[in-house]
């Protein structure tokens, strides 16, 4: 219970008992020789005490080693005792003595720990006896039980007792991201790590995780765990104690306790029947409904689950946000009918055991004593009370007890004896639950209002709640805050070896319960406190200071400890950000460049925070160790405060330190304001700017150009990581915690001088004093009152020294006149000036550039340099014109140096190049440029120059486009003719679709200039904004401007809504036509409004090609758009259709919008569209596909109806509506339902499927429904799997409402199909008849087989004499479930709705028999035959089919006669026979045989007991036939597999057996057991397993099942070798084109591609296969990218060979690329041969004639090559020889002749070089 537990003094306890050497009897009958003084256990009984609170006091009492040893002979009287036991024997007699006076009673022994008291134990006493005394003794210390008269131990909750495994009541005192805080009883407190929460919130976390790991960031769609939205503050809760230990990161000896809340833990696996209502129990959100939660209990059955109704939730939660996994601890409310569901609210205002009501949640029984858990109220009859606590008993069995705080006897002096009496009973809660040493259970309960009343925050209390109830919850809640320090404290009651309850006052007029513990009640060692003597006795009043709250307890926790009362701060929740505080240095961290990485200050006992080394000086310290020494006091600002990571950080930095008191801290961006300044903390510089700090986890980015009124070009040279710099804010942002500020002065004005700053311009001249003086520029005050700048370049003309020079001579103060403003700074409120002569005189003589207004081509400009790159110089005049001077143009002395020689802020002067207008750009060049240009040097210009606007000039035609003619002008000068300036009028256009047509190359014509044309922008401009020195200018050849001299220039703002123009196609878009109405007015044309004729706008390019004349209509203008929209319809059509305009029957044009799978929207209109759905779309509905349309299609529609309140259009695309078809109508159009009649057969397609039915759409307008019931005529459990939506559909009509618009419809077959033939009834089979079946259930006595046809389904038992002719003993050997099987009615007994069916191969005779006959193998079923009472009790089978649960006990009983009647000592075996649907497809029958399988040919040796034969019969060895013919039945298989069980080969004969008897399914079956039971080491045999199921699979199978088997065999077989199998199959079936998939995904692995043979066998595939010569040569390249380089060579000769081999290939390209290899490689043998192979085979492929005796020389020309090189003989042997072969084989004697004629020269030259082997 102790807040902060007092050290162990190592000088009086030891810290570890040593134990006794000795061992055996002598050691048990060693003696003491000293006598320690006795306790006083009286004592603290009358007290009331309880030692229980503080274990850890319980004072450790240690043999001396002395003892435990042979003691010599004490000489000179010496002790034999140690000095730690002398001391305390003599503090237990000052404590005796003390007992005795006060109460005139002998003191009473004390134990220690191991439960031996001090006092000699009497040798004389029996065993027995002093076993029985010892057992009767009481221990009060602190978690220790005290053993009361009724035999319960009475103890409190403490660390030490609390086990792993035991069960708590906790009270949620605070939440982090990533833990809850727990309070327990006893002032003890444990930690929840959110991964102990529940499991469904352990899978989010889990989700979130793999999240992050396959995306940064996340897919957003997961929600992020929060603990604060799924816990507050004041929650109960149950948990289970994980573990116990010490937390390394809080300290070595800070105690952890980590629990888990999870309810699999904390429910203790209770069944459902175990939890009675009004108990509590712990369950976990599974998901959340419209009307409340389902919650997940963790019970022993997982399928009863909790539900907590939206009205139980209560004010603490609301169902909107409660998320799944979300835990709550609950009241049970009740119990569903069935059990399954338990009723719960979580509404802890519910909570109360409270009052006498019988309503009031608390338990008296339950079925199970493990029900009894923490927070379940009980109530408790008191068997014992007495001054250490209340003891009790629940339901008579369950022993409890509340220690002296939760009995309520702390604060002041009661009798608990007096207040609970023995046999009564009183209510009280389960706070915790401590496994015992034997299986049971400890359990604690409280007495507490507080804990009875289990009350929640006050801000979750309901509206109406009580007066008593919002005291209750608000005493939950410290009115007193924590480190508080109260003086008029008094002592209420003592505990004389515990400590001291105390009333505190709560400064409202109330008090409060606390409690002092011996340790913190003084710096020295207290042993023993008195109440009625002494500093501390009662009602003396003191100082204390509070060191925490228990609300379970309701007790705060004090300390009377003047080093406690004296501390600062208690703790870090005491602190505030931006507070300035003292401490002394507690050590240094070692690391990093500096050598120090921060230094940990010492602010108290509990709270040390850290000093980062950016924060140790406002200077760099080059040795810090020296300054912050250990144990020096320093003084420090607070920087921020993490109370979740509880990490303190501080600042030594003395300008933060010193810094204005009344300033405000920023530390929260919601504070802070543009224009507030403060200081901060550089923490990162990069590139762009730097990162500042500021206190909490307020950051600012500051740029680089906020960093100084200066260019700054290099962040870190100016500033570093922990410079403090002064800022103010330029702009926040709160909510994204976003900030920028700014170093450079503030520039926020007033009204005045907003004005006077208003009127400053560049080019004025204006005077000030020099107010400060620095190494770059000057400060100016103008006489305005503004401030100014002159940088160090604008002081002087000419060369930087100069500028230096002026410098020195400024000083501050002085006046400086004639100062011209160049512009100004609005960011820093500064005017920049110049004082260079120059400009003062360019500005008083007008000639100073002021805006681009003022710059004209040829101009010569005064500037100065703004910025110099390696391309180019920047040119800065007034108001911030800027210019660019091209390296191009930089003068010739200047181009070659550093910098073209400049700097920043010098005067250059250079001349106007070119000017952009549009862009406001303009080209400089410091090359002195003529004032006068010759004309010969430049003469398109000149003559540009020469033309003027208006004037008429004569041109030549230079090319003919669609919308322009392109012409010349004089000397060169170009021009163009746009379209729409050529005609005049609609009539003067000969030719609509090319109207320019007409006009020819170098045709000449009079135009007249408009202006310059713009190429980026395609409009014209005035002659003034002349943009190049050869521009195009933009002409007019139009008869009326020439003629009648007309000016008038066509322009958007002239245009009028409703006037017609001459139009021009300029462009073709999706939704409309660009036209051109002049050069300088663009509109569109929606498509829908080109032409009348809908048969026009089909195919759009061909019959309105670009520059094809339209008459057009102005629709409408918006001029701030600049759109223009127009029509090309006549003017009778021109009015836009509407909704008022429609009438059925109506066919008009439309345009297709949009395509979708149930409608086409066809769009009339520019804002009138309908759908047209499926039933519209053709007269047969089989036909009907939307995918034939496509958007911006022109079609014809027609309107069948209008709805004008909806505002809705229907439309058809029937050819019978839209074009009078004369076609037959398959489903014909409905227009109401007055059309339908009952009976009628109708189709439509599926609108909707909802839970009650099929909305079908027989027509537009006409919708029929289908009830569930007339869906089929048979029973399906899923019956929205029959229909979905769209879905063709054919019913009858059962009924029409016309009134009522309803239409009911029938899909039955019954009533749909004519031939439909009705199932049958029990009435309808007859004994005899021959029916097929499936069977549903096998049991030993038989069959049950459902009927097929029949409705509702009739199932019928084959009984196992009916199954064979032979006798069968266990029909499940013969059957299995799902079997197809014919089988012969019987009997039927109608009444007892009983079928008996046959299955004998006897009753099939007469040809009935076949594939589902149901027959014994030849050779039966063996030789026993059934004793006659088994035949006479199961011959009469059948099936009940009114009960299906009476069938299965029938089928029961029968088991249970069959197993009687054969005796058990018999080992019956049957031979299996074959089922009725073929064989035995999974060899079962064989694998569970004793000795091995057993073949059809092999007699049954088993015999029965009782054994009637009837005949012999002669058994047949025809083993002989299995080796001769091979196994030819799935008995043979089985048995040659069982020797060879690795045999590939044998399994995929297997494999085809089945596939023979297509029982593709059994096959596959086979593949499986084959890869099973082949051993693992036979790799090559499992490879052909697998190579036959792909071979399976592609047959047979769909690509789902290809590609699955082909993924399970690259896991375990050879990737590459597996890929190229499947390539194969696909090959060999003809399935080229996945062939050609699986080659491409080989080559686009990695791990593939870098085998030369992939890419050989790919390219062979392509030119053999896929006849694609082209692509397979490609694949050259991608492969020489991929493959070894040594690899080249040889595969690019493989290659080459594929044009030899291949039908596709070239055999020119084959020799190109060898003639290649060869003349790289002239000596690479293997390429020769290679390439003569190649030649040869060839040869051998031609037929006579010139081909072939071409080939035949170049075969020959080949080896006349290879025998001309140098060659080793051994080489020059093997070429001859072949050269040899070649000339007999295809040759002639010639040829031969000639070859040894040169192997003849070879030899001789060979031994003329004195070569071995000369004479060869």
């Amino acid at each position: 219970m102790a807040a902060i537990k007092r050290k162990a003094v190592t000088d009086d306890r030891p810290a570890k008992k040593v134990k006794s050497a000795k061992s055996g009897p002598d050691a048990k009958e060693e003696k003491r020789t000293a006598k320690p003084s006795k306790s006083h256990d009286k004592y603290t009984e009358k007290q009331g005490g309880d030692k229980g609170i503080s274990k850890d006091e319980q004072k450790t009492v240690v043999k001396s080693i002395l003892q435990q040893e042979d003691r010599a002979f004490p000489r000179g009287g010496a002790s034999v005792l140690t000095p730690i036991e002398q001391r305390q024997i003599k503090v237990q007699a000052e404590r005796d003595v003390l007992f005795e006076q006060e109460t005139g009673r002998k003191a009473p022994a004390l134990e220690d720990e191991d439960g031996d008291r001090f006092d000699e134990e009497d040798p004389a006493v029996p065993a027995r006896k002093k076993q029985q005394q010892k057992s009767r003794r009481r221990d009060d210390g602190d978690g220790h039980a005290k053993v009361t008269g009724s035999g319960i131990k009475i103890q409190g909750l403490s660390y030490k007792t609390l086990l792993v495994g035991s069960q708590v009541l906790g009270y949620v005192t605070a939440i982090t991201g990533k833990d809850l805080a727990l309070a327990l009883p006893n002032n003890l407190t444990g930690y929840v790590p959110i991964t102990a929460i529940s499991q469904t919130l352990n899978a989010r976390i889990e989700k979130l995780l793999a999240a992050d790991e396959a995306q940064e960031g996340g897919d957003g769609e997961i929600e992020d765990v929060d603990l604060k939205q799924l816990f507050h503050v004041g929650q109960w809760l149950r948990a289970t104690v994980t573990s116990t230990g010490t937390n390394p990161a809080e300290g070595k000896n800070k105690r952890h306790i980590e629990l888990s809340i999870d309810p699999q833990q904390v429910n203790g696996g209770l069944d459902a029947d175990s939890i009675v209502v009004h108990s509590m129990l712990q369950a976990s959100v599974r998901s959340v409904e419209d009307h409340g939660l389902i919650m997940d209990l963790a019970l022993a059955s997982s399928d009863v689950k909790g539900f907590v109704s939206k009205k139980e939730l209560g004010v603490g939660h609301d169902l909107d946000k409660m998320q799944e996994g979300q835990v709550l601890m609950c009241l049970v409310t009740g119990k569903g009918s069935n059990g399954k569901v338990l009723k719960l609210s979580p509404d802890a205002s519910r909570f109360s055991a409270i009052g006498a009501d019988k309503h009031v949640p608390v338990v008296n029984e339950a079925p199970v004593v493990d029900a009894f858990l923490p927070g379940t109220a009980v109530n408790i009859l008191v068997i014992e009370a007495g001054p250490g606590g209340v003891a009790g008993k629940v339901m008579g069995m369950v022993e409890t007890t509340a220690d002296v705080v939760h009995a309520g006897a702390g604060v002041k002096d009661v009798d608990l004896s007096q207040k609970y009496k023995i046999g009564s009973k009183v209510k009280g809660r389960i706070i915790w639950a401590v496994p015992g040493d034997e299986g049971g259970r400890r359990v604690g309960v409280s007495l507490l209002e507080n804990m009875l009343a289990l009350s929640p925050p006050t801000a979750l209390l309901p509206e109406n709640a009580s007066p008593k109830q919002k005291a209750q919850a608000t005493a939950l809640e410290h009115s007193v805050p924590l480190s508080t320090i109260v003086d008029d404290v008094k002592v209420a009651h003592v505990l004389p070896e515990r400590g001291l309850f105390l009333t505190l006052p709560n400064g409202n007029g109330t008090t409060s319960s606390a409690f002092a513990h011996i340790s913190q009640i003084s710096d020295s060692r207290i042993d023993v406190l008195s109440s009625s003597t002494g500093q501390f006795q009662l009602g003396s009043t003191h100082k204390v200071r509070i060191i925490s709250y228990n609300p379970l307890d309701g007790l705060y926790y004090v300390s009377h400890k003047q080093s406690v009362l004296e501390q600062t701060y208690l703790r870090l929740e005491d602190l505030s950000i931006g507070e300035v505080v003292s401490g002394t240095v507690d050590r240094l961290i070692l690391g990093g460049k500096s050598g120090i990485t921060g230094v940990l200050v010492k602010l108290s006992d509990s709270i040390t925070g850290l000093v980062p080394d950016v924060h140790l000086s406002d200077v760099q310290l080059q040795h810090p160790e020296r300054k912050f020494r250990e144990g020096v006091s320093v003084k420090a600002r607070v920087l921020s405060i993490d109370l979740e990571k509880r990490h303190l950080r501080l600042t030594f930095k003395k300008t933060l330190i010193n810094d204005d008191a009344d300033a405000p801290i920023w530390k929260d961006y919601a504070i802070l304001e543009p224009g507030m300044e403060s200081k901060g903390t550089v923490i990162k510089t990069l590139p762009t700017g730097a990162v500042v700090q500021f206190f909490g986890n307020v950051r600012a980015y500051l740029p680089a150009a906020e960093m100084s009124e200066g260019f700054i070009e290099k962040v870190e040279e100016h500033f570093r990581p922990g410079q403090t710099i002064s800022v103010h804010i330029l702009s926040v942002d709160a909510e994204a915690q976003e900030m920028k500020v700014s170093c450079k002065q503030s520039g926020v004005l007033d009204e005045e001088a907003q004005g006077l700053w208003d009127g400053v311009t560049g080019g004025q001249i204006v005077h000030g004093s020099v107010t400060e003086k620095g190494g770059e520029s000057v400060a100016v005050d103008l006489e305005n009152g503004l401030r100014g700048v002159v940088r160090l370049g604008h002081l002087a003309d000419g060369a930087a020294a100069k500028a230096e020079s002026a410098l020195k001579r400024v000083r501050v103060g002085q006046k400086l006149s004639e100062l011209v403003v160049l512009t100004k700074l609005e960011r820093s409120r500064q005017v920049l000036l110049t004082d260079k002569a120059s400009f003062v005189k360019a500005a008083k003589d007008g000639k100073l550039v002021r805006s681009f207004g003022d710059i004209r081509e040829g101009m010569k400009l005064q500037g100065f340099v703004r910025n110099v790159t390696p391309e180019a110089i920047f040119v800065e005049f007034a108001n911030g014109v800027v210019g660019l001077v091209p390296k191009s143009q930089v003068g010739p002395d200047l181009a070659g140096l550093a910098e073209f020689g400049l700097s920043k802020d010098q005067t250059v002067f250079a001349w106007v190049l070119s000017v952009d207008a549009v862009k406001e750009r303009f080209v400089l060049s410091m090359r002195e440029q003529k004032d006068e240009p010759s004309p010969a040097a430049q003469p398109s210009s000149s003559s540009a120059n020469n033309i003027t606007m208006g004037q008429v000039v004569n041109a030549h035609i230079a090319s003919v486009k669609a919308t322009q003619l392109n012409v010349r002008l004089a000397n060169g000068v170009q021009g163009r003719i746009d379209v729409s300036e050529v005609f005049d009028d609609w009539d003067s256009v000969a030719n609509k679709k090319a109207p320019l047509q007409k006009f020819k190359p170098n045709d000449e014509l009079d135009v007249k200039v408009l202006g310059v044309h713009d190429a980026r922008s395609h409009r014209f401009l005035p002659i003034t904004h002349r943009q190049s020195k050869a521009p195009v200018f933009e002409l007019s050849a139009k008869p009326s401007r020439l003629e009648q001299q007309s000016e008038n220039l066509l322009t958007l703002d002239t245009v009028e809504a409703g006037s017609t123009h001459l139009a021009f196609v300029n462009n073709h878009n999706e939704q409309c036509v660009w036209v051109n109405l002049s050069p300088n007015v663009r509109g569109r044309v929606a498509l829908m409004d080109l032409s009348d004729d809908a048969g026009m706008l089909q195919k759009l390019e061909k019959n309105f090609p670009v520059g094809s004349a339209l008459r057009v209509t102005v629709k409408s203008v918006d001029l701030v758009s600049g759109r223009l929209d127009l029509t090309a319809k006549t003017a009778t059509e021109q009015v836009a259709l509407t909704l008022t305009d429609m009438s059925p029957g109506m066919v008009l044009p439309g345009r297709v919008t949009k395509v979708s799978e149930r409608s086409v929207t066809v769009q009339l209109s520019d804002n009138l569209a309908g759908p047209v759905q499926l039933v519209e779309m053709s007269d047969d509905f089989e036909q009907v596909n939307p995918a034939v349309y496509n958007k911006n299609d022109i079609v014809r529609v027609c309107v069948l109806d209008i709805d004008m309140p909806n505002k809705k259009l229907f439309l058809s695309l029937r050819p019978s509506k839209v074009l009078s078809s004369s076609l037959p109508v398959k489903d014909a159009q409905i227009g109401s339902t007055a059309q339908l009649r009952a009976g009628e057969l109708v189709r439509g397609f599926v609108k909707y499927v909802s839970d009650r039915g099929v909305m079908v759409a027989l027509s537009a307008r006409v919708d029929a429904f289908v009830k569930i019931a007339d869906l089929s005529d048979r029973f399906v459990k899923d019956w929205k799997s029959l229909v979905e939506v769209d879905q063709l559909i054919r019913g009858r009509i059962l009924a029409v409402d016309a009134d009522a618009k309803i239409v009911q419809l029938s899909l039955k077959a019954s009533h749909v199909d004519e031939d439909y033939i009705p199932p049958m009834g029990i009435n309808d089979l007859t004994p005899g008849t021959v029916i097929t079946g499936k069977v549903r259930k096998v049991e030993e006595f038989g069959a049950f087989i459902d009927i097929d046809g029949t409705l509702p389904k009739l199932s019928g038992l084959c009984h196992r004499s009916e199954m064979a002719e032979k006798r069968v003993l266990d029909a499940r050997k013969i059957y299995d479930e799902g079997d197809v099987v014919k089988a012969k009615v019987l009997s039927v007994d109608v009444a007892a709705r009983k079928i008996s069916l046959g299955l004998k191969a006897g009753y099939f005779a007469d040809g009935d028999g076949g594939e589902g006959m149901g027959e014994m193998t030849e050779d039966g079923s063996g030789d026993e035959d059934v004793a006659a009472d088994d035949e006479e009790s199961d011959a009469d089978g059948g099936v009940e089919l009114e009960d299906d649960r009476e069938l299965h006990s029938d089928a029961d009983e029968v088991a249970h006669i069959d197993e009687k009647d054969v005796d058990e000592d018999v080992a019956t075996k049957v031979t299996s026979g074959l089922k009725t649907a073929g064989f035995d497809w999974t060899g079962d029958n064989f694998g569970g045989e004793a000795n091995g399988t057993v073949s059809d040919s092999e007699p049954d040796m088993a015999a029965t007991k009782k054994r009637k034969r009837t005949k012999p019969e002669i058994k047949v060895d025809m083993t002989g036939d299995l080796d001769k013919y091979g196994p030819r039945s799935i008995s043979d298989f089985e048995r040659q597999l069982l020797g060879q069980p690795n045999d590939s080969g044998l399994w995929i004969q297997y494999m085809a057996f089945q596939l023979q008897l297509s029982e593709v399914q059994k096959a596959r079956d086979i593949a499986e057991r084959a890869l099973r039971t082949t051993h693992i080491r036979e790799s090559e045999e499992k490879a052909n397993l697998w190579i036959a199921w792909m071979n399976l699979e592609v047959e047979y199978g769909d690509e789902g099942r290809v590609e699955e088997v082909f993924k399970q065999a690259c896991q375990v077989q050879d990737p590459l070798e597996m890929h190229e199998k499947l390539a194969s199959i696909y090959i060999d079936s003809g399935k080229y084109g996945r062939a050609d998939a699986i080659f491409e995904r080989v080559v686009a692995n990695k791990a593939f591609r870098a085998s030369p043979d992939i890419w050989l066998n790919y390219a062979t595939f392509l030119m053999s296969k896929m006849n694609d010569a082209a692509r397979g040569r490609s694949m050259l390249s991608r492969a020489l990218q991929s493959i070894p380089t040594n690899e080249h060579r040889l595969l690019t000769a493989k290659f080459a060979g594929l044009e030899f081999h291949s039908s596709h290939g070239d055999p020119e390209r084959a020799r190109t690329i060898f003639e290649g290899l060869i003349t790289e490689w002239p000596k690479w043998s293997s390429g020769w041969d290679m390439w003569v192979d190649l030649e040869r085979s060839r040869l051998g492929q031609l037929a006579d004639g010139d081909g072939k005796r071409e080939a035949r020389e170049q075969v020959r020309g080949l080896y006349r090559r290879m025998a001309a090189q140098k060659m080793k003989k051994r080489r020059a042997k093997f070429v001859f020889k072949r050269w040899l072969d070649f000339e007999e084989g295809e040759g002639d004697a010639k040829g031969v002749e000639g070859v040894k004629r040169v192997a003849q020269e070879y030899v001789e030259g060979l031994a003329a070089k004195g070569g071995e082997g000369g004479g060869e």
